[in-house]
């Protein structure tokens, strides 16, 4: 079976919108842990669009250029780079309203179909192989091109996109990674050949830690077809070479092209929002089941607004899943997550970080 996936970096203008939207959410939920946020964040060329609602019984307030610009800095938008963060011109309309969140309810609560999806096992974080090859090689470049990196590609990016091709055989038994694609921005000064040396570099040295730890990758380095931008040189990246949006990445955010999703983004919502709130709670059941024995395991919650219970519960796997409709209840799977952080998250990692509590069993 042909199986493919894709990443982007951080850089990346959907990305980066992302990463603001959480970052801000997360600002809020510090300030007050009961705060409802919802965040959208969007932009083109220098200007970037700031929209949604904070709820919140403590006043709160942000600064939005100083947030931009530290993101910015964080992730290689800096004065060295085509794009420096601390340029953009910054539209607020975020409506702070200080009220107790449980008064508007009827704004957040919303109906969904939330898909929770877990297979293989920790070695490739419960995810198909490549989405976890995806996400192992976006880690690694997003990592290496950041400002304060001592590899070679610091100061590369931060725009960038990646995709890996693999064959897997004999049921998930083997897998045949056969082609690599890279596309990263650069800097003038860096010569198309350097770069390539330099990911090659980079991308051999996670491959070859990957094969170690799990001999399910059977295929050498030297095998594996790789491009590096194919359509050459790409110095004008991030919003200057697209416009960006929060929620669009939705597939790299949860399992990839193989796997169903429910449809509602993740990023720029408090955990009110049950979409968000019950795509975790969906996934931790599948890890859950198939650490029970299921080789796989797919979830699919629903839920209708102002009603506690899901309106449904599937599972199908395998085994049998031991779950009380109880334990899903809107209440109780905010109770269960409600202090996890989760700022850090735009960068799409809801689904590939092992620390996160939906994404391992706890022993």
């Amino acid at each position: 079976m042909i199986r493919c996936a894709e990443a982007v970096l951080d850089g990346h203008p959907d990305k980066f919108c992302d990463i603001i939207a959480d970052r801000l959410v997360q600002l809020a939920m510090d300030v007050d842990p009961a705060s409802c946020a919802q965040v959208e964040v969007g932009i083109w060329s220098d200007q970037i669009w700031l929209s949604g609602a904070i709820v919140s019984e403590i006043e709160f307030e942000f600064d939005a250029k100083q947030l931009i610009t530290e993101i910015g800095s964080e992730i290689g938008y800096t004065q060295d780079n085509h794009i420096d963060a601390a340029k953009y011109q910054i539209s607020d309309h975020v409506c702070r309203v200080i009220a107790d969140p449980l008064d508007y309810a009827d704004y957040y609560a919303d109906q969904c179909i939330t898909i929770g999806w877990a297979g293989y096992d920790k070695k490739t974080h419960f995810l198909p192989p490549e989405q976890f090859l995806a996400h192992r090689f976006r880690e690694a470049l997003a990592e290496a091109t950041r400002p304060e990196s001592e590899m070679a590609l610091s100061g590369e990016g931060p725009d960038g996109k990646l995709l890996v091709r693999l064959r897997e055989n004999f049921g998930g038994e083997e897998w045949c990674l056969e082609h690599i694609l890279v596309t990263l921005q650069h800097r003038p000064d860096t010569s198309l050949a350097d770069l390539n040396e330099h990911v090659l570099e980079l991308l051999e040295g996670v491959y070859t830690k990957i094969v170690k730890d799990d001999p399910r990758w059977v295929l050498p380095f030297n095998s594996i077809a790789i491009r590096v931008n194919p359509n050459g040189a790409f110095y004008e990246g991030g919003s200057d070479s697209d416009n960006g949006q929060t929620g669009r990445k939705l597939v790299i955010d949860y399992y990839g092209p193989h796997i169903p999703i429910g449809g509602g983004a993740l990023s720029g919502k408090s955990l009110h929002y049950i979409d968000r709130l019950a795509a975790y709670a969906a996934r931790q059941l599948a890890v859950e089941t198939v650490q029970e024995g299921a080789k796989d395991c797919l979830v699919q919650l629903n839920y209708a607004p102002a009603v506690t219970d899901p309106l449904d519960v599937y599972i199908s796997a395998s085994v049998a899943s031991k779950v009380e409709k109880e334990t899903l209840t809107k209440q109780e799977i905010l109770k269960k997550y409600q202090n996890t952080k989760i700022g850090h998250l735009g960068c799409g990692t809801h689904f590939f970080d092992l620390n996160l509590l939906w994404n391992t069993v706890q022993e």
